[in-house]
């Protein structure tokens, strides 16, 4: 295996074990649905892997891709075919949106007024309007990104006036080693947020998307409500049952 700073090419990831991990993830997706809502909606986290890795991932239909560092999405972003939809899912430094407002299909991680305030000033530049979702710390923990769940209806009323950018739901990351019981609450937590929000029918607040549940959780998420997940292990270990 490559070390913490390579990137998995090919001789790391075959398309056989892609293509089986991918089936087999959407298969339990399938499985796990909330209530009576479709399957949630598998994006791809790419940041482990080279861009000939993601174009595997065109044939299997799966055009959503996840990356949280720009000094190693940007380079990637012209070797990967155009198909594919970046979604931003880590921690966005402000100094950072410059280098990624033109590729970002969705961020998810917006998490404060001066990130919101950059988003909307390059956005307005590049003569765009970014979807967005609004990450919540629904944990508590301090090394977290995101905002307190009491915070976010706050928050929302001031992006009335940020017209460059579209609120489309929430995110939140879990934390690494909770136990089943506790990411269940926390999962439900997020959920009863998303719907509450929904209520409250925000001006220009579209609740539409609940980003939530990792390679080790997933499944779990799923049925507790999420529309996306963000999965990157699942997909690339040799032997993903």
């Amino acid at each position: 295996m490559p070390n913490s700073m390579e990137l998995l090419t090919l001789e790391h990831v075959s398309p056989e074990t892609l293509r089986h991990n991918v089936s087999h993830v959407l298969e339990c997706l399938s499985k796990n649905c909330y209530e009576n809502s479709p399957p949630a909606r598998l994006i791809a986290v790419t940041k482990t892997v080279a861009p000939e890795v993601v174009n595997l991932l065109k044939p299997l239909n799966i055009l959503d891709i996840g990356e949280n560092r720009a000094q190693v999405a940007m380079p990637k972003m012209p070797r990967i075919e155009k198909d594919f939809r970046l979604h931003w899912i880590g921690r966005l430094q402000t100094n950072k949106v410059k280098y990624i407002i033109d590729s970002v299909y969705m961020l998810h991680t917006l998490d404060r007024l001066s990130l919101a305030q950059e988003v909307q000033r390059r956005a307005a530049e590049s003569g765009r309007v970014i979807p967005t979702l609004v990450q919540v710390n629904i944990s508590g923990e301090e090394q977290k990104g995101g905002m307190p769940p009491e915070e976010v209806l706050p928050f929302l009323r001031q992006m009335r006036d940020f017209s460059n950018i579209r609120i489309k739901g929430l995110m939140s990351i879990m934390p690494a080693r909770a136990a089943s019981e506790e990411l269940t609450a926390l999962f439900r937590g997020m959920r009863r947020l998303f719907e509450q929000l929904r209520i409250e029918a925000v001006d220009g607040v579209e609740m539409q998307e609940l980003s939530m549940g990792m390679s080790g959780d997933y499944e779990l998420a799923a049925r507790e409500g999420a529309t996306m997940v963000r999965i990157g292990t699942a997909l690339y270990q040799p032997h993903a049952q």
